[in-house]
């Protein structure tokens, strides 16, 4: 138990827009009560505290500023979601070697301060770093979350319910594995009102329901990519995806959310970071779901999984 962190305090580290949204979502929740953030470009830094400051008088009381790495040291949670772009040329490896050398630098120096809080990654390509700050910063494996697919499976969500037209409330649905281009829809757990899938599209009168479940998975593989290519970056829903799991730590929830976390042996994946079914408390991951899946989507699972440890060896992991 972490009950000697008596504040429900947040460190960001990383204040570029999903550093930011980050805040602004935490900050018009009324999360938490003080949020500390911490970047290398301090004009940058400063510049987004203040448009946050400037807005507390319409939110519920809380703290925000600027803050160092002895900030980590009352913190609850410290949310990392610093990262380095990609440069005209350069190979999906290569910035993910830079962005691990990142995270050696970052991650040291927040267990330094601090062993006892969650580590909640969000910087892409998430599952890789979930499992590069696992190993850096020597934390059991409960302390070290990923945001994995929590943004994926609320899309999916999102797409079912407007194409069968319920509310979102009423649909229960979870995307799988990595959060990327080998995820998994896991929709033999996927139900609307109670209702199997299956059951649900019997009764739809459009009918076609392979075609629509292509559809529907298909939009969510690729959203990131149109909304990049509309607006430049995605930020708004992640901010939001980031804060749901920050509720349900803070409130100790046992809340089931698809996080990334390593998998010890569930369908037969060890020894990397993917996303599965997860209870969600104060100590993190207490518990990751082995769920009823089909045969196919056990495979594809596995499939995910091992596409991310051949990426985990060409880093040196």
């Amino acid at each position: 138990m972490r009950k000697n962190l008596v504040f429900d305090k947040v460190t960001i580290i990383g204040a570029g827009y999903v550093g930011a949204t980050i805040a602004y979502a935490l900050m018009m929740g009324g999360t938490t009560s003080e949020i500390a953030m911490v970047d290398l470009n301090e004009k940058r830094l400063a510049g987004e505290v203040m448009d946050l400051n400037h807005g507390v008088v319409f939110v519920p009381p809380v703290k925000v500023y600027a803050g160092t790495y002895e900030d980590c040291k009352d913190s609850n949670i410290v949310i990392i979601s610093a990262g380095v772009g990609q440069k005209p040329g350069e190979t999906r490896i290569d910035l993910l070697k830079r962005n691990i050398d990142v995270f050696k630098d970052i991650v040291p120096k927040v267990v330094e301060k601090n062993d006892k809080c969650i580590i909640l990654v969000v910087t892409n390509p998430v599952d890789i770093l979930t499992y590069a700050t696992l190993k850096i910063s020597g934390l059991p494996p409960n302390q070290v979350i990923g945001s994995g697919t929590v943004l994926d499976s609320a899309r999916f969500k999102y797409l079912i319910r407007q194409h069968c037209n319920v509310a979102p409330g009423n649909v229960h649905a979870y995307i799988i594995g990595e959060h990327g281009d080998t995820e998994v829809p896991a929709w033999s757990i996927t139900n609307l009102a109670s209702l199997p899938t299956e059951n649900f599209c019997l009764q739809c009168v459009r009918g076609r329901a392979h075609e629509c479940r292509e559809t529907v998975f298909n939009d969510v593989k690729n959203a990131a990519y149109k909304i990049i290519e509309g607006k430049g970056a995605t930020y708004y829903a992640i901010g939001l995806a980031v804060r749901r799991i920050v509720e349900a730590i803070l409130r100790d929830e046992n809340s089931v959310l698809s996080v990334s976390s390593l998998m010890e042996g569930y369908y037969g994946v060890r020894d990397v970071c993917v996303s599965l079914p997860t209870i969600v408390n104060e100590n993190g991951i207490a518990k990751v779901l082995e769920l009823p899946l089909s045969d196919q989507e056990i495979k594809a699972f596995q499939h995910s999984a091992n596409t991310l440890k051949e990426l985990l060896k060409e880093v040196g992991f």
